[in-house]
């Protein structure tokens, strides 16, 4: 049976103003509706710079509460919209403990749910670990009007435990939030395996668990105000995928986009009985998934 819903990614670049970020995410949330989308997905922390190319206590002072004024706002664009709008904010939880968050806010304004990234990254140029607590609300999908949407956050996409899981507790389709790109210490060729090895993974959770998938990274050079690096080129090409992890729309590298297309969600179950993964899956001998390393 055929289901589709229109579903539209924004792309942006940022700058150190917030209040033009986030008008600029509004403006991009308008244009998709406008196109016809119903599902409207933000890149991670589309709010502002990507701060977390170094260690500043002061930088916490951009964190907020969920629910807040960004929720407030972006929950009363939802509702007159009347889209479903998946946002990525810098949470404050309690005073010195934050979290990576994905808020999604539904139709009729309200907070559908939240997830909290799990996998927190600290790697040059990507100090999360100072800033953002781990996850603690688990792969749980969030339900919304238009289903259950299994969100995750940028270094999850890494990680197929995380899809799994979100499919086996029934996602009917992968969202990324992503903030990613380019150290330009590497070469191009580093460069590139590096942005098709991010496309292939996702592609291959899409493909795994017979789901649609929608990645939405942000783009531009953003400089590392501590001065220790040239700063980070996000490389953009947010896309969405079909289950069998065909592209069906993807931005390019290097601008903005408001990228809308149609996905049917009712290809899911056609895949899934033809490539039945889910029914083969051995889960009497998987029990040492569990351990870090098998020595």
């Amino acid at each position: 049976m055929t289901h589709t819903l229109r579903v539209g990614l924004i792309q942006q670049s940022c700058g150190a103003d917030s209040s033009a970020n986030l008008a600029a995410s509004i403006a991009g949330v308008r244009e998709a509706a406008a196109r016809g989308a119903r599902l409207v997905v933000l890149q991670e922390l589309h709010k502002g710079l990507y701060f977390c190319q170094t260690e500043d206590t002061a930088l916490f002072d951009q964190a907020e509460a969920i629910p807040g004024p960004t929720t407030e706002q972006l929950g009363s664009l939802a509702k007159e919209l009347g889209v479903v709008i998946v946002a990525s904010l810098f949470e404050r939880r309690s005073a010195g403990l934050y979290h990576n968050t994905a808020v999604v806010l539904d139709s009729d304004g309200t907070i559908a749910g939240k997830y909290r990234k799990m996998h927190i990254p600290d790697d040059p140029g990507y100090h999360e670990k100072f800033y953002f607590t781990p996850g603690d609300l688990g792969f749980t999908p969030i339900t919304t009007s238009l289903g259950k949407l299994g969100v995750l956050v940028c270094w999850d996409q890494w990680y197929p435990e995380a899809a799994r899981l979100m499919s086996l507790k029934g996602a009917e389709l992968l969202i990324y939030p992503t903030a990613i790109g380019w150290d330009s210490n590497d070469d191009a060729a580093e460069q590139a395996r590096q942005r098709e090895a991010w496309i292939t993974v996702q592609r291959a959770h899409a493909i795994a668990n017979g789901l649609p998938l929608l990645a939405c990274n942000r783009t531009g050079l953003e400089t590392d105000s501590s001065g220790q690096s040239q700063g980070i080129l996000f490389w953009g090409s947010s896309f969405i995928a079909g289950p069998q992890g065909e592209i069906i729309a993807q931005a390019p590298t290097d601008a903005p986009a408001v990228l809308v297309a149609d996905i049917d969600l009712g290809r899911s179950e056609q895949v899934r009985r033809i490539w039945p993964y889910l029914r083969d899956r051995r889960i009497d001998a998987y029990a040492d998934i569990t351990q870090r390393y098998l020595d």
